[in-house]
């Protein structure tokens, strides 16, 4: 692509979170174009130069000051012609010709220095304004990244259920990326470009205005040219914009998925697709080109017209004397001079009008306000680690008002919890869950896939708001309580571990100061992992790759329980911890989890039941209620969900002894 073509808003991929019975509006914003000029959000965007000032009026004064120097050199060409070659009588002479030697050697030699020190000075302070102007733009765009990222940091999981992870990358990056270019080769560049216009405007009106006139008269065949470049460039890019978001997703999706790609000889349709999305690409882009194409030879015709115009007016007016010769060649340098700043002023247009896009996908990001918060006046616990659930009912819906009502109108009734045609629009996770979990017990939630076991551990944390009821902690509301501290109290072991890029030690620390080395690998060691990690070239400084590539699954699933081992938890979650490990590492974990869960409240999701019969009650979840309660032996006695669940699977998999008896170690 040829340089004039202004740079391109670049999508990061877009990848498609699995979510739980819970629905998202289709986004579009990756196709928002937006104004070319908006006050409301340009406003907004000159705020972060405020921290910057004195950087900023730095190189506003230096833009103007190199606008006037580079549109001296024309007059000084007049001055010399007109002064010495055409022999101009003395009181004819500009003012700065009567202060030049009248020796044409010695003139020649002053105005040849003025002109040299314009072009220097027109060095320096484009050097100083650009240097400023990109100091700034990298500040402005690290301030803005951080603002971003803290933002997202504060979103609960609905916000990340309802966003995709590569568009929000993209706000984070390529958006901020074209207000960088905005603030560095948009807004003073374009400022430039108007003062040398306005300058050259004014220097030919002084000179000669009927001469600048039939300069000017090209103008409104270029403006209507422009007006249909952009046009079309609006709508190139705008379809640009929209496939390089496709071929992002679809190329992350194939990357990831390409063990299945080869396992199902699916490359030869894989790789059809992929043509069908980036032949649109270039399809777009090839539009673009063609615009750019003719645009820019049809400008340079009509400038050659003007020209051409100004050298028969010109030369004729020189003949007849009303012009001199001077004045010809200054105009048509400055005719050609002219004609520049527009064109590139058409590229700045592009530039802005992403740079507006894009600011308004970033603070569409940054106006939505996070969901969960932590209350004004957070009230302190006694960290007990008591879970109690009190007639919650959960959606991932967003209720209307009347659907709430309804809904506190008819969650009291016992009576209708179960009742499963309570409001057919509503996919209700949990209905009228009520348990307690009294502080150092072990809690084991079974059911089958879809039950609201997942969902229950969430709500502890206050990842979600519940409809209708309350959550308890510790004795106290999770919507009353310091959100920090209250995760804090929280341990938990994922069935699909995440690992950071870092250190197999920070992974395990997880940016916990506190946590000693020693603490770090006494945790390690009662998880059975020490001494794996320790036959790693470089023990727990082996660096981990991207979500742990380099590592089994269960070797990070038992990393992880190392990680939530050391941070001392007061309440451990454990959800299918132990699903990717194999049966003698199982047996392994199965001891480390009996000194876990000693003298901390637990609470366990399963689905092979053996690993769960010691706990000290069982929760039975069922299509979002609680059918049954009781430990093992209780429930098997009672023959009811429970005992169907246990009824398919072997027998044999109940072990003699309890794997989640507490110990004195």
């Amino acid at each position: 692509m040829p340089e004039k073509v202004a740079k391109l808003e670049q999508s990061g991929p877009e990848t498609k979170k699995s979510k739980k019975k819970r629905t998202a509006a289709p986004q579009h914003d990756e196709e928002v174009v937006g104004k070319a000029y908006d006050s409301r959000l340009m406003r907004r965007l000159l705020g972060y130069l405020k921290p910057y000032k004195l950087q900023t009026g730095l190189s506003a004064v230096a833009t103007i000051l190199k606008a006037g120097a580079d549109v001296l050199g024309p007059y000084l060409t007049k001055v010399a012609v007109d002064t010495y070659m055409t022999g101009l009588p003395f009181e004819k002479l500009s003012w700065l010709a009567r202060h030049l030697s009248r020796r044409p050697m010695t003139g020649i030699s002053e105005l040849a220095g003025i002109y040299l020190g314009a072009l220097s000075l027109s060095y320096a302070l484009e050097f100083l304004q650009t240097y400023l102007m990109q100091w700034t733009g990298q500040k402005i765009m690290f301030d803005l990244r951080s603002q971003i990222f803290r933002h997202l940091q504060r979103m609960s999981p609905v916000f990340f259920d309802k966003n995709p992870v590569g568009r929000l990358v993209t706000r984070v990056t390529s958006d901020v990326d074209a207000l960088n270019e905005m603030f560095t080769s948009g807004v003073l560049a374009i400022f430039e470009d108007i003062f040398v216009l306005t300058f050259i405007v004014i220097i030919m009106l002084r000179m000669s205005w009927p001469l600048a006139l039939l300069t000017l008269a090209v103008i409104p065949a270029i403006l209507g040219l422009t007006k249909i470049f952009r046009k079309l460039v609006r709508d190139s890019y705008r379809r640009v914009r929209t496939n390089v978001a496709k071929i992002n997703a679809f190329t992350q999706e194939h990357v990831s998925g390409m063990a299945v790609v080869q396992l199902f000889n699916r490359e030869r349709i894989a790789f059809d697709e992929f043509e069908e999305v980036n032949r649109h690409h270039m399809a777009a882009w090839t539009d673009a080109i063609f615009a750019y194409a003719w645009y820019y030879p049809a400008v340079e015709l009509l400038s050659s017209s003007a020209i051409a115009l100004v050298i028969w007016r010109g030369g004729y007016s020189v003949l007849h004397g009303t012009v001199t010769l001077g004045i010809l060649i200054a105009f048509m340098q400055y005719a050609q001079r002219f004609f520049r700043p527009i064109q590139d002023l058409s590229e700045k247009y592009n530039i802005l009008q992403a740079a507006m896009a894009a600011s308004e996908r970033v603070f569409k990001l940054l106006d939505s306000a996070p969901e969960i918060l932590s209350p004004a006046r957070p009230i302190a616990t006694t960290k007990s680690g008591r879970i109690e659930f009190k007639n919650v009912w959960f959606t991932y819906q967003q209720l209307t008002e009347e659907q709430q009502k309804a809904l506190a109108a008819q969650a009291d009734n016992p009576a209708l919890a179960h009742d499963e045609t309570l409001d057919h629009d509503i996919e209700w996770i949990l209905r009228g869950v009520s348990f307690t979990v009294e502080p150092g017990e072990t809690a084991a939630i079974v059911g089958h896939t879809g039950a609201g076991k997942t969902t229950i551990t969430a709500l502890m944390m206050r990842f979600y708001d519940v409809q209708h009821g309350a959550v308890l902690v510790d004795g106290v509301d999770v919507r009353k309580q310091n959100l920090k501290s209250l995760r804090q109290r929280f341990g938990v072991v994922l069935q699909d571990p995440f690992l950071f890029t870092g250190t197999i030690a920070e992974n395990i620390r997880l940016g916990s100061s506190w946590i000693t080395d020693q603490a770090l690998e006494q945790a390690a060691d009662e998880v059975n992992v020490g001494d794996f990690i320790r036959t790693l070239p470089n023990g727990f400084q082996e660096p981990v790759k991207e979500r742990g590539a380099t590592l089994s699954t269960g070797q990070k699933q038992l990393i992880s329980f190392a990680r939530a081992l050391a941070h001392a938890p007061g309440i451990l979650i454990l959800d299918e911890a132990t699903s990717s490990v194999d049966t003698d590492t199982e047996q392994r974990v199965r001891l480390a989890l009996s000194r876990m869960i000693t003298g901390r409240t637990s609470v366990l999701i399963a689905h092979r039941l053996s690993t769960i019969q010691s706990a000290d009650t069982i929760l039975v979840m069922h299509k979002g209620t609680l059918r049954e309660r009781g430990t093992h032996q209780q429930l098997l006695a009672e023959r009811g969900l429970y005992y169907k669940l246990y009824q398919l699977q072997y027998r044999d998999q109940e072990l003699p002894s309890g794997p989640l008896q507490p110990t004195n170690a």
